[in-house]
């Protein structure tokens, strides 16, 4: 059985990651983190579990039915925001740059900076932890609280709905109001507000009024 649906809500132990769209058409890769909110609408599509494995496989270049033809983007790593609780160890940006730097190098298209880098996706993280004020993003000048999103990976060049197979377009959700070039945080009780549409229906909308 699907653990994702209607009635679905965020907890310990479950760790989703779903694709948005903001509104100049750049993409990013939302992690929940366990406690981050997810789209409503998202968990009402049919088979949307299989949907977003059969996305993440896409990204991950680990699928045998969808096969990027989009040249990796050879772009610049940039991180914005960091996790306290998973890179506490670490001593500034520059540390956090380098770690990733190393498993980019290592481990190719399996390191999430390549996500950023060479796919040109925008990486948000949901903010974890044992407790609330356990984790918080690094660098971010307001205050947050456990399942916000903020923007950790930024992308020097950009990945648009082109360079994913048409069959995938109805896992995408889109925002009329979110910029994630700008938007450092997507606050948890704000995603309903910013992602309540699929861009499947979006297209057909805008393509109904032309």
């Amino acid at each position: 059985m699907s653990l994702l649906n209607a009635e679905w809500r965020p907890g310990f132990g479950t760790i989703v990651t779903w694709f948005a769209i903001d509104k100049a058409g750049k993409i990013a890769v939302m992690v929940n983190n366990c406690y981050g909110e997810l789209p409503r609408i998202l968990l009402s599509t049919e088979n949307v579990e299989a949907l977003l494995d059969k996305m993440s496989e896409f990204m991950w270049d680990e699928s045998s039915e969808f096969l990027s033809d989009t040249p990796n983007k050879q772009g610049e790593l940039k991180v914005d925001l960091y996790s306290a609780w998973r890179y506490g160890h670490l001593q500034s940006k520059d540390s956090v740059v380098e770690h990733l730097e190393f498993d980019l190098a290592e481990s190719a298209s399996y390191a999430e900076a390549n996500l950023s880098v060479n796919k040109g996706f925008f990486v948000y993280h949901g903010v974890e932890g044992d407790n609330e004020g356990a984790d918080y993003p690094v660098g971010y000048s307001g205050k947050s609280e456990m399942g916000d999103y903020f923007r950790y990976l930024v992308p020097t060049k950009f990945a648009n709905v082109n360079d994913i197979p048409e069959a995938l377009h109805c896992v995408l959700v889109k925002s009329d109001s979110f910029d994630f070039a700008s938007d450092q945080l997507l606050r948890n009780d704000e995603v309903e507000r910013h992602f309540y549409q699929m861009f499947s229906s979006w297209t057909n909308e805008k393509r109904g009024r032309i």
